[in-house]
Formats: C-alpha cells, structure tokens, sequence
C-alpha cells in the first residue's frame, strides 16, 4: 500500500472546490466534468495531501453530509506554529466555515479547534505545542469522562 486518500462528496462541488482554496489555500489540481454540468471527479492538494471530491451521486449512494445529517468522518490539518493555526483558523472562518469547537490547548499535546465548512465537513485544525507520549497521554485522559 502506497498512500490513502480521502474522497469528499459534497452538494456543490465546483463552490466546495473554491471553498478549501479560500479557506486552506487548496490547489486544484484538476476537474472531470459530467454531462449535466456536475463534478464527476476532482483533485486538489492541501499540503502535501491530495483530496478528491465530487458531486452528489444520489442514485449510486454517494451522498454529502449535509443530506445525511451528519458525519462520520472528519479532516485534521496540522499546521507549524499557533500562528499559522490563528492564521489559518481565521482564514477559514472569513470563508464560509462554523465553529464547531473553539481553539483551546488539549492533552494530547495540541492546540486544537474545529470547524464545519459549509458542505457539512468536519476540519480540525491543530499545532503541536507540546510532544506528549501516549502513556503520558493516557494519565491525562483518565477521569474524562466517558
């Protein structure tokens, strides 16, 4: 196995496309057009991660979360510094994205937030501030709660 790569379905493909460029500076890498005008398939890079998205196929059961209610999936981004998370945070947030969860330092040795983009993906995005083994880890999480 080489890699494995994340296939995003959304409603609105070619929006969702501009989208992750304004709000993580996302590079289209290039786009497969169907017939009715719908985004069949598409790649871009974030990072040094490439994502793949399409268009609703709702016959194939190949739906968004936003006609799901939901995810079951969710993407983390993890920047060089708090800096680039504050940058990158309100890069996001002037583009269309919700805050789901507040940027706040985490046990596990990040400083995390998260945040919904208008396709109904789920994106945290994190800096290491602190290098945590995973005992270290498990003595903090204990007494957390379910």
């Amino acid at each position: 196995m080489t890699a494995v790569t994340t296939y995003l379905c959304v409603e609105g493909a070619a929006d969702a496309l501009d989208f992750y460029r304004r709000a993580f500076g996302a590079e289209e890498l290039y786009r497969l057009t169907m017939d009715n005008g719908a985004i069949g398939h598409a790649e871009m890079r974030i990072g040094e991660t490439t994502l793949m998205i399409s268009d609703e196929w709702p016959e194939g059961g190949v739906v968004s979360p936003l006609r799901q209610e939901g995810s079951s999936t969710s993407l983390a981004l993890t920047v060089d510094s708090v800096d680039a998370l504050d940058a990158l945070w309100g890069q996001a947030l002037a583009a269309g994205a919700s805050v789901e969860r507040e940027i706040e330092d985490q046990f596990y040795g990040h400083r995390t937030g998260t945040v919904v983009d208008p396709f109904g993906h789920r994106w945290s995005i994190a800096a290491v501030v602190e290098e945590v083994s995973p005992e270290e880890m498990q003595r903090r999480m204990a007494g957390m709660g379910p």
